[in-house]
């Protein structure tokens, strides 16, 4: 990718709000630049950072701090300044920020958890969604040693990828593909669902938007709307509401497609 342009451009599309998650800054798994890439054409009135922006874990094992890190950290810093409201809900990974709820650093305001009001009303939990998963909260040893074995999946994927786009093959995602085939996998995705659904009905919301466990995904969960943002390592997506008061998922994955000056992007709206 080179050097990255972090200048003031004009974004070609602007939404009412944005929820990106799960960008992992500090580990090498995380595709920064490609999210970079997605804001100098995106904007929103409002963003919403859903956890795991900052990959507290990796950093203790590794230090890993490129250019395009702290660069979108800059880039979203300026949009803060240039008027966006920036909300920052900490997941795990970057759980160091939890003990910060209600200060304001930057134009970034720090909370726990928070109720979104869309367009047309409804109202939507925004929670970054570890404190459903029993491997975080009951043995976060394994959720340690998952997070590795998760990383070697990572690196194995873009050794696949490097030579699929040496014959011009679309991008294929290795953990994707196993969340779909693997029934334990499958099983876990469709309890946390429910049990984030069940938390938006505690919360008296229509729906809830989450992170957490790189899925990203519209659907109904027994009359609650159930939105996942999906991740910025592999899948690269970010979750939107447009002014009218819709959601759309909106792919960004390879950078490699994408024509210089018109984005082409892959999207699930709901």
């Amino acid at each position: 990718m080179g050097s990255y342009d972090v200048s003031d451009e004009s974004p070609e599309r602007r939404f009412r709000t944005l929820f990106i998650s799960d960008v992992h800054l500090g580990a090498r798994g995380s595709q920064a630049d490609l999210l970079l890439d997605f804001l100098r054409f995106h904007d929103a009135d409002t963003i919403y950072l859903v956890g795991d922006i900052v990959d507290g874990w990796a950093l203790k094992s590794s230090w890993h701090w490129p250019q395009s890190h702290n660069d979108l950290v800059q880039k979203l810093l300026r949009k803060a300044r240039k008027g966006a409201k920036v909300i920052y809900i900490p997941g795990n990974h970057d759980e160091f920020l939890r003990n910060y709820y209600g200060t304001h650093f930057g134009g970034i305001d720090v909370v726990e958890n928070t109720v979104h009001t869309g367009a047309d009303g409804k109202r939507y939990l925004v929670i970054h969604g570890d404190i459903f998963d029993l491997v975080v909260q009951n043995a976060r040893w394994l959720a340690h040693l998952g997070d590795k074995a998760y990383d070697f999946a990572i690196q194995l994927n873009r050794f696949v990828n490097f030579f699929r786009r040496m014959f011009k093959v679309p991008y294929w995602s290795l953990s994707q593909w196993a969340k779909q085939k693997v029934k334990n996998a499958v099983n876990y995705i469709g309890a946390f669902e429910q049990a984030l659904a069940a938390e938006a009905r505690r919360h008296d919301a229509d729906g809830v938007i989450c992170g957490h466990i790189h899925y990203a995904v519209i659907r109904d969960e027994g009359g609650i709307r159930y939105m996942n943002c999906g991740d910025w390592v592999e899948s690269c997506t970010a979750l939107v509401e447009h002014d009218d008061g819709h959601f759309e998922i909106i792919t960004w994955a390879d950078q490699a497609e994408k024509p210089a000056q018109v984005p082409q992007v892959a999207a699930r709206a709901a």
